[in-house]
C-alpha cells in the first residue's frame, strides 16, 4: 500500500498534473528523487542538547551518516533516556517562549502540547484548515464545556507572496482567531494561538526543535516532497498530516503508529474531481462539526467590527467548490487531533514514539540525496580527496609550469 501511494504521489505531481504531454514524449527521462535536509544544520546546530544526547549513545558518525541514528532504537523506551529527552524537549520549548513573548506579546505555556505548523502561506498547504480544528476546540469549549485532553498551543508561521491575497488574509484570519481565543478567560489556558511574524532560518531555527506535533496537512496530491516534516521528525516531533509527499515515506520509515494520518488520499481526489463528485454543502449538510465552524466564519464571531470579512472564505469553501477539500478532512481532522492529544497525556507513550521518529529518519539526509542524483543521474561517482602530500605534488609542479611558460 505505501509503494502505491508512493507511486501515485509522484504520478499526480510531475507525470499526470505537471508536464504530462513531456512525460508521454520522454518516460525514460523522468526519475523520481526525494529529496533531504542536513543534519548538520537542523539537528546539530539547531538543537545542539539533543545533538550531544544522541553523540553519547550512537557515536558522532551521525553527523555524515545520519543512517546511523538507528542506533537509537534501543534507547527508545530506556525510562532515563526518556527523561532526558524530554527535558530536552522542554527546554527548547522555553526558549521558543521567550522568542514569542518578544515578538508578539503573547505567554505561551512551555508545558502545553506545542503543535508547529510551519511554512510557506498557500491555500493548498491548508492553514486554513488547521485554524478551523482551533475555531472547533475554541467552540466545544465555550458551548459544550468539552475540554481537549492537554492544554494546547498552536504556533503557525510562514509568509504569503506579496501579490497572494488569499493567503495574507488567512494569516489575518489567524490572528483574528487568536485574539478572542487568547482573550476568553473560559479557554486561554487550555487553548493558545500563535502567528510568530518574519519567519526566516534563524527562527525555523527555534520553532522547529520546540515541536511536539508537526502540522504537514496539505491536500494530498499536491506536495512534491517537502523538506518541513523531515526537519521536524529529526527533532523529536511526530507528524500529523495527510498522505502526501514526503509524509507518504516518512510513515514507511518510523511505522505508521508512529504517525497521525487523516484525511483523503491523492487518488479518491483525483477521482471525485474527474467525476465531479465533491459536494462541499454535503458536508455542511451532514456533518455538525463541518457547519458550526463554516457557521462561525459567516457570522463574524472573529471580526466583530468588520462583519463580512470572512465571506470570501465561505464562499469559497461552498460555492466555489472548496478546490483544496477543507470540509471533506475536517471530521477526519478533528478526530486525529483529538487522538494525537490523549496519546500526549501518556508521556511514556509519546516520548518513545518520539525517540522512534528520530531514530528512523536517517533516509531522509540531504547526503543521500546528492549521492542518488550523483550516481543514478548525473553518472558521477565519488572520487575522494587525494592525501596532503599528493596535493602538495601537484601545486609546486603547477608552480614549475608557470614560471616556464613563455611570455
Amino acid at each position: 500500500e505505501i509503494l502505491t501511494q508512493v507511486s501515485w504521489a509522484r504520478r499526480c505531481v510531475s507525470e499526470t498534473a505537471l508536464v504530462p504531454g513531456f512525460y508521454e514524449l520522454w518516460p525514460e527521462r523522468f526519475n523520481n528523487k526525494t529529496n533531504g535536509i542536513t543534519q548538520r544544520r537542523w539537528l546539530l546546530a539547531a538543537n545542539p542538547e539533543l545533538a550531544q544526547l544522541v553523540t553519547g549513545k550512537v557515536g558522532d558518525g551521525w553527523t555524515t551518516d545520519l543512517d546511523l541514528l538507528r542506533g537509537l532504537e534501543g534507547f527508545a523506551g530506556d525510562a532515563e533516556f526518556q527523561e532526558r529527552f524530554r527535558a530536552i524537549k522542554r527546554d527548547n520549548k522555553e526558549r521558543l517562549s521567550a522568542v514569542i513573548r518578544d515578538t508578539t506579546g503573547i505567554q505561551t505555556d512551555p508545558d502545553s502540547l506545542f503543535d508547529i505548523h510551519v511554512k510557506r502561506i498557500h491555500e493548498y498547504k491548508r492553514q486554513l484548515l488547521n485554524v478551523m480544528h482551533v475555531i472547533h476546540l475554541y467552540l466545544s469549549m465555550v458551548e459544550d464545556g468539552r475540554e481537549p485532553a492537554f492544554p494546547l498551543t498552536f504556533i503557525l508561521s510562514g509568509k504569503a507572496a506579496p501579490g497572494y491575497w488569499a493567503a495574507k488574509q488567512i494569516v489575518r484570519l489567524i490572528h483574528d482567531v487568536a485574539e478572542v481565543i487568547n482573550l476568553d478567560p473560559r479557554t486561554k489556558e487550555m487553548i493558545r494561538l500563535v502567528f510568530v511574524p518574519d519567519y526566516r532560518v534563524t527562527l525555523a531555527e527555534s520553532i522547529i526543535p520546540a515541536a511536539d506535533l508537526s502540522e504537514q496537512i496539505s491536500t494530498a496530491g499536491k506536495e512534491a516532497s517537502g523538506t518541513g516534516n523531515m526537519k521536524v521528525a529529526l527533532n523529536g516531533a511526530l507528524t500529523i498530516g495527510t498522505l502526501d509527499g514526503a509524509n507518504i515515506e516518512i510513515r514507511e520509515e518510523v511505522g505508521e503508529e508512529n504517525i497521525f494520518i487523516f484525511g483523503l488520499r491523492a487518488e479518491e481526489i483525483a477521482r471525485m474531481r474527474e467525476e465531479g463528485s465533491y459536494h462541499p454543502h454535503e458536508y455542511m449538510r451532514r456533518s455538525p462539526n463541518v457547519r458550526r465552524v463554516v457557521e462561525a466564519l459567516r457570522d463574524g464571531r472573529f471580526c466583530a467590527a468588520e462583519p463580512g470579512r470572512y465571506d470570501w472564505v465561505v464562499q469559497n469553501l461552498l460555492d466555489h467548490g472548496d478546490q483544496y477539500f477543507h470540509l471533506a478532512d475536517l471530521d477526519s481532522y478533528i478526530a486525529t487531533q483529538r487522538q494525537a492529544g490523549e496519546e500526549y497525556h501518556d508521556q511514556a507513550l509519546w516520548t518513545r514514539k518520539a525517540i522512534l521518529n528520530v531514530a528512523r529518519v536517517g533516509k531522509f539526509s540531504s547526503d543521500r540525496s546528492v549521492r542518488e542524483y550523483a550516481t543514478e543521474i548525473w553518472g558521477v561517482q565519488p572520487g575522494g580527496l587525494p592525501p596532503p602530500a599528493e596535493k602538495k605534488a601537484k601545486r609546486k609542479k603547477k608552480k614549475v609550469k608557470a614560471k616556464r611558460k613563455p611570455a
